[in-house]
């Protein structure tokens, strides 16, 4: 009875895997109630690897090629078992496969933008994203780390993991690339390698190898890249404050008439650009003189000059719009009060 209750048993002859293309990574050979007939082929196909997993604890691993199965082959498994030199019995040993080829195109981004530190800028709040491609290097780590018994693992269930590690990382690879923020931005295969650098270790310790980064956007908040451009603004008139107040102002003329056009009819139209003239003028000669004043620093400070008929109202309208230019950081605090002491002089 025993002898028949052995020859219904049904033996496993050859192990391989054939990828069906869904981005699996790992996949348990099925066992079931089947033993590895002694002297069976292990085929392990070009990127792939196989790992013989004995009674919980990683055994052999197989590179690609064609193995007949003996103690010579399975040499780590035939000392957990403590065999003698040769075994004739099949055996039962969970065998994993592992595809080692690259995955490509996995997406990497910033869901929120993240505060780094920069040379130029100080605290900058960044928005970056771009793809990465990695691949299992180390199949046994993998699966003692990740994969562990599952009879399958794809790519889908790492996805979130990876994308975790990059952006933790993207700190770390500006900070140790010592490069300002223009510099990355006008470069990014520079970002990109200092990323790889910072990200390769991470992925080492789960068992995979980082193959390449690709950094495709680097940008900033819509707030922040606003004060950037009013900052190439001025670097573009070579840091001459009065040019970039006459284009702060020709810009602002035209908004304020039309506000103050709404008023109604032609009459409001009229008071509105009449305001916005007055505007252009009150921040002409305020520049003037204070460009005057700062330009000829052994100089003794010129006397303002009378203004009659300056109106409240424009001088009120000449402060808001210098507070606005102070609180994006065009004119500093000092220049701000120099010129708000002044134009209440004129209301005295």
């Amino acid at each position: 009875m025993a002898l028949m209750d052995f020859i219904k048993k049904q033996f496993i002859d050859i192990l391989q895997w054939t990828e069906d293309g869904d981005g699996t990574l790992a996949w348990r050979f099925p066992m079931r109630d089947m033993e590895i007939q002694n002297g069976a082929t292990l085929v392990v196909r070009e990127s792939q690897m196989a790992v013989f997993v004995n009674e919980g604890q990683v055994a052999d691993v197989f590179g690609p090629g064609s193995y007949k199965l003996t103690t010579q082959t399975l040499p780590v498994l035939t000392y957990l078992k403590n065999w003698d030199k040769l075994f004739e019995s099949p055996f039962k040993s969970d065998v994993y496969f592992f595809s080692t080829r690259q995955q490509v195109d996995q997406k990497w981004g910033t869901p929120q933008p993240i505060t780094i530190r920069d040379a130029d800028f100080g605290a900058v709040r960044l928005r970056a994203f771009g793809n990465y491609a990695w691949r299992v290097a180390d199949p046994k780590v993998f699966h003692t780390e990740i994969s562990g018994t599952r009879a399958e693992y794809v790519v889908s269930d790492l996805d979130g993991q990876l994308r975790g590690l990059v952006l933790q990382n993207i700190s770390n690879a500006i900070a140790g690339s010592g490069v300002p923020f223009l510099d990355l931005a006008a470069n990014q295969t520079m970002f990109a390698e200092a990323l790889a650098n910072a990200l390769q270790p991470a992925f080492a310790r789960i068992g995979l190898k980082l193959e390449s980064v690709t950094v495709q956007n680097l940008s900033l908040p819509e707030e922040l890249q606003k004060i950037l451009d009013q900052k190439i603004g001025m670097g573009m008139v070579g840091g001459d404050m009065g040019k970039f107040m006459q284009y702060q102002t020709a810009q602002a003329i035209p908004k304020f008439a039309e506000g103050a056009g709404h008023g109604g009819g032609v009459a409001g139209d009229a008071m509105g650009l009449g305001a916005g003239v007055a505007l252009g003028q009150v921040l002409a000669q305020n520049l003037q003189a204070g460009l005057q004043g700062g330009g000829n620093a052994g100089a003794a400070p010129a006397a303002p000059a009378a203004a009659p008929g300056v109106r409240p109202e424009d001088v009120m309208a000449t402060l808001e719009k210098l507070g606005e230019l102070k609180s994006k950081g065009i004119l500093t605090q000092e220049e701000f009060d120099a010129k708000k002491t002044e134009l209440l002089k004129k209301l005295i």
